[in-house]
């Protein structure tokens, strides 16, 4: 059977919805996790520092 345009259409809207949903959660988990605070801190302050 040869997939026609509207279902594959349907398809990748439907699955790279819950595709980008799953991998933006997961981003937001590993920036906002309490343990990654001290690390991200430390990032900002870079452009801040005097060598």
């Amino acid at each position: 059977m040869d997939p026609t345009y509207k279902a594959v259409a349907e398809f990748a809207q439907t699955w790279g919805l819950v595709y980008f949903t799953v991998i933006f959660i997961g981003v937001l988990l590993y920036a906002l996790w309490p343990s990654r605070q001290q690390q991200f801190d430390e990032a900002a302050r870079i452009p801040l520092r005097e060598d």
